[in-house]
């Protein structure tokens, strides 16, 4: 049996994906440390962005982190703020937005390392993994 060694994330030392319309990806836990089950990271929204409508193939969970939240969930708005969390099951639309005046921050995590990501206007699927490449040292 292999034993991975443990890993501690310093996210203000990581590289970030700049995924457009004011939101930056963090990625944390992924392949590359070696875990073989789920992946996380933390998604930046300046004020007034938003990230297109979508749907993974596993389970989701968001935690709001700081400032306040909108979360679009199969067609339903759900205000949040820090510390609220969503559990949202495999192939069901949603997207977080920030409609205020502060930052907000959110800390996702899937069920999975070979999470995908279908863009609902598009039907774009990418790899989350593929995703987490263009991050860059800021």
């Amino acid at each position: 049996m292999t034993h991975k060694s443990p890993t501690i994330f310093h996210p203000d030392q990581l590289p970030v994906n700049d995924r457009g319309n004011g939101a930056r990806t963090i990625p944390l836990v992924t392949r590359k440390c070696g875990s073989t089950s789920i992946i996380n990271g933390i998604t930046a929204f300046d004020p007034g962005a938003k990230i297109g409508l979508h749907f993974h193939n596993c389970e989701e969970s968001v935690m709001i982190l700081e400032g306040e939240a909108v979360a679009e969930i199969d067609g339903s708005r759900h205000a949040l703020k820090a510390g609220d969390t969503t559990w949202i099951p495999a192939n069901v639309p949603h997207r977080f937005l920030n409609e205020s005046n502060a930052p907000m921050r959110i800390l996702w995590t899937y069920a999975t390392v070979d999470a995908t990501r279908t863009m609902v206007e598009t039907g774009v699927e990418q790899s989350i993994d593929a995703e987490h490449e263009k991050a860059k040292r800021l």
